[in-house]
């Protein structure tokens, strides 16, 4: 029976949602994460990459500390530290990787801070949100050098020093949360100084760098056939409370099919049943019709079961917000429009016209 999400009303599912070997490795992982739902940015907002990350001769620079007393201060008052959304990637009590965004300081070295994030009693203690925990052992420290979209990230001998069991989802982790940011394509690992062709505790590939191609959260859905398969990531919601939030997880698919039309498919099947994540697409819902690609943009015609608002007159903004999620995942798609019976102006549940969605900058954004 589908898990559906619903709405002020808690779940709490306590069940395994099993990886497969794919790519980072297998291990069994469940979840149950604390964090509000995502909403979308405005079109044409930025990370302001240009300002936050002067790259020189393939390194991060540092940001120069502000100090007391600069031109245009009162006297003895300090200066004002700004602060900006960073998306960071945690594991939750359960064991899936969930991005989770949190105010940092800004600085210019983003992606040394990000990873300096992700150190258990660093920086970041005071900013978890309830149920999630840094991924990097106490003590580890971190350099970032950025080569032509190759992050890499320079650890010191600390680093060695965790679970082995959950060594895929820190090998996630740290390529998810370096790749958010659109100069890094992929992510290699050093240990003072000396590249890591495998993680150093159950020999986890890294070879010449991990990508998000690798996958997340990897999912077991009975594809064996790793040669003759791709994989495509889905976001599903989980529930706490009265908290929601998106969770990715990447499936198995065939290598023929389309990759969108694919995705679309797998995520109207729902989540796996071995785990406890929720989806808010009811039965029955169905594409009528193949995807449509057209500058940047994909147009998806459903049947009237993705109106499941408003007494089944408007679509629901969290389906919009998995599917933007996901298949934005995809290479060259940018927006995602929504048609039911071929019919463009149907109705968001707030009760305007839906319009063409992109995919939010951060995920998973809100105190906790």
């Amino acid at each position: 029976m589908r898990k559906m999400f619903r709405r002020g009303v808690p779940v709490l599912v306590l069940s395994t949602l099993v990886a497969t070997g794919c790519s980072f490795g297998g291990n069994e992982a469940t979840t149950e994460m604390d964090a509000p739902p995502v909403s979308y940015v405005d079109e044409g907002e930025s990370l302001d990459l240009d300002e936050e990350e002067d790259v020189s001769e393939g390194e991060e620079q540092e940001a120069e500390a502000p100090e007391k007393g600069e031109e245009g201060e009162g006297e003895g008052t300090e200066a004002v530290v700004e602060d900006v959304q960073r998306e960071l990637y945690l594991i939750d009590e359960n064991g899936l990787v969930v991005p989770q965004t949190l105010s940092l300081p800004k600085t210019e070295s983003v992606l040394k801070q990000s990873l300096q994030y992700l150190v258990e009693g660093g920086p970041v203690t005071e900013l978890l949100p309830n149920g999630f925990k840094a991924v990097l052992p106490a003590g580890t420290e971190v350099d970032v050098h950025l080569n032509d979209g190759v992050a890499i990230a320079d650890f010191s001998n600390e680093f060695k020093e965790y679970d082995p069991s959950e060594e895929q989802q820190i090998l996630q982790a740290i390529t998810w949360t370096l790749t958010q940011f659109d100069t890094v394509e992929k992510v290699k690992l050093r240990i003072n100084g000396y590249d890591q062709e495998m993680m150093p505790q159950n020999g986890t590939p890294i070879g010449d760098g991990v990508s998000r191609a690798n996958g997340i959260n990897l999912e077991s859905n009975g594809v064996v056939d790793m040669v003759n398969s791709k994989s495509v990531t889905l976001y599903f919601l989980d529930q706490k409370g009265e908290n929601t939030y998106y969770v990715p997880v990447t499936r198995r698919v065939g290598m023929e099919e389309d990759s969108v039309k694919v995705a679309v498919e797998e995520l109207l099947q729902g989540p796996s049943f071995k785990s406890n994540l929720l989806t808010d697409f009811r039965n029955g819902v169905q594409l009528l019709s193949d995807p449509i690609y057209e500058n940047g943009v994909v147009t998806l015609n459903f049947n009237e079961s993705l109106l499941s608002q408003l007494d089944a007159k408007a679509v629901s903004d969290t389906a919009l917000n998995m599917l933007a999620l996901t298949l934005t995942e995809q290479e060259g798609v940018e927006q995602v429009a929504v048609q039911v019976n071929g019919e463009a102006n149907i109705l968001h549940e707030s009760g305007q016209m839906t319009q063409p969605v992109s995919r939010p900058e951060l995920v998973n954004t809100g105190s906790f």
